[in-house]
């Protein structure tokens, strides 16, 4: 079941192309629950098999993510924040989870739309809060763009280093699993550890 769904996963990324690729990291930078994992990684794992392009899925991806961001950052804007705290869930933004991108927003300024783009729950939503303080609109553009393209290049690694390692990555499931949550593990605890530190 699986294999099957890794190779359906490959093949409409590979039939969507460029374009596809473009247009689901849009939708996943804005309030649309679409994995950006699943749409870079497999395009990485097909540029190691010479079907796709690196800097195509690289400028595609980024500029995706930076069309979504413009989108919940215009909605903000033009909405604002009685409306999201009204309706917000009808648009998968749950109150509790918007008033976690407020506070992360507040407590690190215009940079946390950088460092925002590298933090699940947190990467989709914090162009909200930019939106509803009318965050200048270059800043915004330069710090999206820049967090969007370092998460863009880590996904592609990973897609190219699973191309290029099948065999042993299939070996060695269950370590490579354990490595993966323990690395995840370790990232979230550096980062709460250094957010406490700060306060």
């Amino acid at each position: 079941m699986l294999h099957e769904f890794i190779n359906w996963l490959l093949l409409t990324v590979h039939d969507w192309g460029y374009a596809g690729i473009f247009i689901l990291m849009a939708l996943e930078s804005t309030v649309l629950p679409v994995p950006s994992e699943l749409v870079v990684i497999p395009a990485g794992y097909l540029a190691y098999q010479g079907q796709m392009s690196v800097p195509l899925i690289f400028l595609a991806s980024t500029l995706g993510s930076l069309a979504g961001a413009f989108i919940n950052y215009g909605f903000a804007l033009l909405v604002g924040r009685p409306f999201l705290e009204r309706y917000g869930r009808y648009f998968f933004v749950r109150p509790p989870l918007l008033h976690k991108t407020d506070a992360f927003f507040a407590r690190h300024g215009a940079i946390s739309t950088f460092t925002g783009r590298l933090i699940p729950g947190i990467r989709h939503l914090i162009s909200l809060p930019a939106g509803l303080t009318r965050m200048n609109l270059l800043t915004f553009s330069i710090y999206t763009s820049l967090g969007a393209g370092l998460w863009t290049l880590v996904l592609i690694a990973m897609g190219w280093f699973i191309g290029g390692n099948e065999d042993l990555l299939r070996d060695n499931l269950p370590l490579v699993t354990g490595a993966v949550l323990v690395f995840v593990g370790l990232t979230l605890g550096g980062y709460i550890l250094w957010h406490r530190r700060r306060g």
